[in-house]
């Protein structure tokens, strides 16, 4: 008996062009005045910007800009629950599958290199971990400290120990989660994925004179102080422990609020991180990827499509 099978076309995905940099950098400006120049909408590519209940210390687009172009990942998550790239890449494939019916183009900004390289690239295969596992480990976190997690993986994977942040709580727990559950050093894990590129992309990141970048680093925190900064982490304290919440503008404030720096100290010391965060971000974007290096404005890029 011959079957005959009707053969459909695969829905062709929209190029997605992605405006990366560091904090700071004008990205989110950059990335509206585009999708409106393309009549397209933004996935945000930001870690901390999905969660609803902070949105000063996360430099978060506000209302009227959030109104004015169509975003994605941005106020969908709270602080309790936790976020890493293989969820974001799936909410993420999930926009640009429904946008690619009528967008031709689908902007992706943010500062999180790895939810990018997630999406583009994809992940490597990390063996799922059990939920129970995963929270004993997360309360031993909790009561040893960073730095007792930070020795085990320079022991038992110094390899990958060399290259993180050391200060990025987060990978840190889950390098130690990984190791432990799979007796492998976690290094050996990553960078097994396949070569093909999972979208069509064209990436760029926004540079600019380190000065000048730090200026306005600087600049951005005293007005996220005078706009309420240290309300908005009173108002999560009881979260402080959360994955969420170990970011830099919080971290700080939580001291200040127990004692252990003045409030001039710890606006210095979140100006001091978040110029350090910058600093690694561009170090990210410079060897991950096929990044453009641009300056924020927009016949940079759509220069680039024509």
């Amino acid at each position: 008996m011959v079957c005959f099978f009707k053969h459909y076309p695969i829905p062709k995905l929209a190029t997605l062009i992605v405006i990366g940099g560091p904090t700071a950098s004008g990205k989110t400006g950059l990335a509206i005045e585009l999708a409106k120049a393309l009549n397209t909408e933004i996935i945000s590519a930001d870690s901390r910007q999905c969660f609803k209940e902070i949105s000063i210390g996360t430099a978060k687009a506000t209302p009227i800009e959030l109104n004015s172009i169509k975003h994605h990942f941005i106020n969908c998550l709270s602080v309790t629950e936790t976020v890493n790239a293989g969820k974001f890449t799936a909410i993420a494939d999930a926009v640009i599958a429904e946008l690619s019916k009528s967008k031709e183009y689908i902007i992706v900004t943010g500062g999180t290199g790895l939810y990018i390289k997630s999406l583009i690239e994809g992940l490597d295969n990390i063996p799922h971990i059990p939920e129970d596992f995963r929270k004993n480990i997360k309360a031993e976190f909790i009561l040893k400290g960073l730095n007792e997690f930070v020795s085990e993986l320079k022991l038992r994977d110094p390899l990958y120990a060399e290259k993180v942040d050391l200060q990025n709580h987060a990978r840190v727990l889950r390098a130690v989660e990984l190791i432990r559950f799979t007796g492998q050093p976690y290094s050996s894990l990553i960078g097994n994925k396949s070569e093909k590129q999972r979208h069509s992309s064209i990436s760029f990141c926004i540079d600019m004179p380190r000065q000048q970048l730090y200026t306005r680093i600087n600049n951005r925190v005293e007005n996220m102080i005078q706009d309420g900064l240290i309300d908005e982490v009173k108002s999560v304290i009881h979260f402080k422990s959360n994955p969420a919440l170990q970011t830099v503008g919080y971290k700080e404030i939580f001291d200040f609020l127990e004692g252990k720096y003045s409030r001039d100290e710890a606006i210095e010391l979140i100006k001091q991180h978040t110029r350090n965060y910058a600093k690694r971000q561009l170090t990210w974007f410079r060897h991950q990827g096929n990044y453009q290096f641009i300056n924020p404005n927009i016949e940079a890029i759509t220069s680039k499509l024509k």
